[in-house]
């Protein structure tokens, strides 16, 4: 019975420290990559100063966004994950919904857009040209730099970010480290200055934009995002002055969002490891231990 004990703390411990070396040096960066299946709503609200056609007059209005997020199972595979997104933004009225119809009675409908991209699993970049023909239809616009998140482990440097109205990537340059609602973030900064772009369908303008991201560096989320946009006639009349921001409902919730996340990543890069580790040797000590003695025991009782 002793022997069975001690030649089973040994494969117990054996076992258990093969599964923390596991969880340390393949399973932690394994777990590190875009979920393939997202559904994600996220709302903003803010002002927007903008031309009514009708009148040539600019109209101050509340406006609110939402970005509707989701993956695309089927086109999508262990390397790269493949998204659409539509984005919807209206003039914030009572008893106005999220989204409206192009045709809405009330004309409160500001933009719509639905936007598909492919990203890479562990880098969280837009494919090339040549990389995202087999994950993305014809018609798709070819992205670049990052689009809807950073990777894990962001690092305090600048990115290229993806600036859909011009259909380039803009340098996201990280500004410094803060704390918000308990989350330590990295901020980063994108600015576009008066840049030639179709400012209101076919119509030529200049844009212009700031944006404020807010990233959680471990897991690689957007916590918050600030965001102007400017646009203009090429002499200068004005379009759209939109500023918006993620409400604080949707602010806390990524915040949650995040720190769950979190908890996750460390029970499996740092928990477990250390569990499976430490107990496993402990055990596998303790078994080594009682079949020694009981060697000694044996050889002692035939001397």
């Amino acid at each position: 019975m002793r022997k069975a004990v001690s030649w089973g703390l040994i494969l117990v411990g054996s076992f258990l420290l093969v599964i923390g070396l596991l969880l340390r040096f393949y399973a932690a960066d394994a777990v590190k990559k875009t979920p393939l299946s997202v559904a994600s709503e996220t709302f903003l609200s803010g002002t927007a100063d903008k031309l009514n056609p009708a009148t040539g007059e600019i109209e101050a209005l509340d406006v609110k966004v939402l970005s509707d997020t989701k993956t695309d199972d089927e086109a999508s595979d262990d390397e790269v994950v493949v998204f659409v997104n539509s984005t919807c933004a209206v003039i914030d009225l009572p008893g106005t919904p999220d989204c409206v119809d192009a045709d809405d009675p009330q004309e409160r409908l500001i933009s719509a857009t639905t936007d598909v991209f492919a990203t890479d699993r562990e880098t969280a970049l837009a494919l090339s040209d040549e990389e995202d023909d087999d994950y993305l239809p014809s018609d798709a616009v070819a992205h670049d730099g990052l689009v809807n998140k950073w990777p894990f482990d962001a690092e305090r440097k600048d990115y290229p970010y993806w600036d859909g109205l011009l259909g380039e990537a803009v340098t996201a340059e990280y500004i410094g480290t803060e704390e918000l609602n308990g989350l330590e973030v990295y901020t980063y900064q994108v600015t576009v200055e008066e840049e030639p772009a179709n400012v209101a369908g076919d119509v030529e303008g200049l844009y212009s934009a700031e944006k404020t991201l807010s990233i959680d560096p471990k897991t690689g989320s957007i916590i918050k995002q600030v965001q102007r946009d400017v646009r203009t006639l090429e002499n200068g009349d004005p379009i759209l002055d939109l500023q918006v921001q993620f409400t604080d409902e949707q602010v806390q919730a990524n915040v949650d969002a995040a720190e769950e996340d979190i908890s996750s990543l460390r029970l499996v890069g740092v928990i477990g490891p250390l569990v499976g580790v430490v107990l496993g040797l402990v055990l596998l000590g303790l078994g080594i231990f009682m079949v020694r003695r009981d060697r000694r025991r044996i050889r002692g009782a035939h001397r």
